[in-house]
């Protein structure tokens, strides 16, 4: 860690601490900084509720928003997944939700073992958002339990806050950041914790979201992990602090396009304090997040809608038309969940599926068992950019 680089800064947001092999550690200050907002802020930041409230309205004109918050979480799972270097298809995701299998660091090739991780957050995500149990130190253990379960990284203690030193970026005898020494991270961690719980000191609730998740990844309080665990409970924290219905929010696909600037700026607030463009990037990645996602749910309705009115001349349309409820549901179908679903037999159910497959409706994944369907103009809108399919 370049001591110099805070020395010569003047350290406003933290303290340095000496530790091990002449290492020195940073020590955040607790939140709030001691930080005003730059006037030219305040279009950005209406520009940003705006796109929220709009985002977040989408939601109330459905009778059921799980339509579009699945493809959305998965989206959300396979990109913050791949800033810290995990790659996985959406096919693959996909496929594992309906046929998963056990999956351990011990037991599975590291490619295999990606799905399961990617599967993992989705499943931390869920956790957090219909826990009882307000944001806190506890919470944030129970995502990093779920986040790690059989899959690399099992070995560093699911649930528990690290008892060892590490270092962030740059290789082990000079990372560029040190945080905490195991010592005072539960210390940061109940500062972090109070703050989160308290009415924000006249903090616009979005900027607080943006001020903890710096504060979390610059404790590091986890072996491995931290950045996942810091998205998760960003998306939570939004979704609670901005009074949104369901997590419609979520940045990680705009961070893993901005990785190196992501990473610059949290190393500046601890460095110089530069809380103002740490914001900024944050705002900017608001407004471009929730239009991008809003777009797509847009397009996600018409796209039923235009797959249903294809179905008006089809003899027997009013049994096919929930399938395409159910494409947009789920994204994959076998045969099985559709006979189950709708208390027919596997012989109608695949007579049905077939039918659909020759108007185009759907298409038969040719190289997976038991038979599979999908909905390329689903697959499209949602999933075309995230790898696994030709559509």
């Amino acid at each position: 860690m370049r001591l110099s680089d805070f020395v010569e800064g003047g350290v406003s947001t933290g303290t340095m601490q000496p530790v091990s092999q002449g290492l020195h550690a940073f020590i955040p200050n607790p939140l709030p900084p001691n930080w005003e907002m730059p006037n030219e802020f305040w279009p950005l930041l209406r520009d940003a509720w705006a796109t929220i409230r709009e985002l977040n309205g989408i939601g109330h004109v459905l009778p059921d928003p799980s339509i579009l918050l699945k493809p959305i979480e998965d989206r959300e799972a396979i990109q913050s997944s791949r800033i810290e270097g995990t790659f996985a298809t959406a096919r693959e995701l996909l496929l594992f939700e309906i046929q998963p299998h056990s999956s351990s660091s011990s037991s599975e090739s590291p490619e295999k073992n990606t799905w399961r991780e990617v599967w993992n957050y989705r499943q931390a995500l869920m956790h957090g958002v219909k826990s009882d149990l307000p944001l806190s130190k506890r919470l944030i253990r129970e995502l990093h339990s779920v986040l790690l379960t059989d899959v690399r990284g099992e070995d560093t203690s699911p649930g528990e806050f690290r008892k060892l030193q590490v270092g962030i970026r740059g290789d082990r005898a000079n990372p560029q950041f040190v945080p905490p020494p195991p010592l005072s991270v539960d210390a940061c961690l109940n500062d972090l914790e109070r703050y989160i719980q308290s009415p924000g000191d006249n903090i616009d609730p979005l900027i607080q979201c943006f001020l903890v998740h710096y504060q979390f990844e610059s404790i590091h309080p986890f072996r491995d992990g931290n950045g996942r665990v810091g998205r998760l409970l960003l998306a939570i924290m939004i979704m609670q602090k901005c009074d949104l219905t369901h997590p419609w929010l979520f940045v990680s696909q705009y961070f893993e396009a901005h990785k190196d600037q992501y990473f610059d700026l949290l190393y500046n607030v601890s460095r110089v304090g530069d809380w103002s463009g740490w914001v900024k990037f944050f705002l900017e990645a608001t407004v471009w997040q929730a239009k991008d996602t809003l777009e797509r749910c847009k397009r996600l309705l018409k796209a039923k809608d235009d797959l249903k009115g294809r179905l008006a001349t089809v003899k027997g349309s009013n049994k096919l038309i929930p399938i395409v409820d159910l494409a947009l549901e789920k994204m994959l179908i076998n045969v099985n969940d559709a006979a189950t679903k709708f208390g027919i037999t596997y012989p109608t159910a695949l007579k049905q599926l077939e039918s659909l497959v020759k108007i185009g409706v759907l298409r038969a994944l040719t190289d997976f068992a038991p038979k599979t369907f999908y909905a390329p103009d689903l697959f499209s809108i949602t999933y075309r950019d995230l790898g696994g399919f030709d559509d």
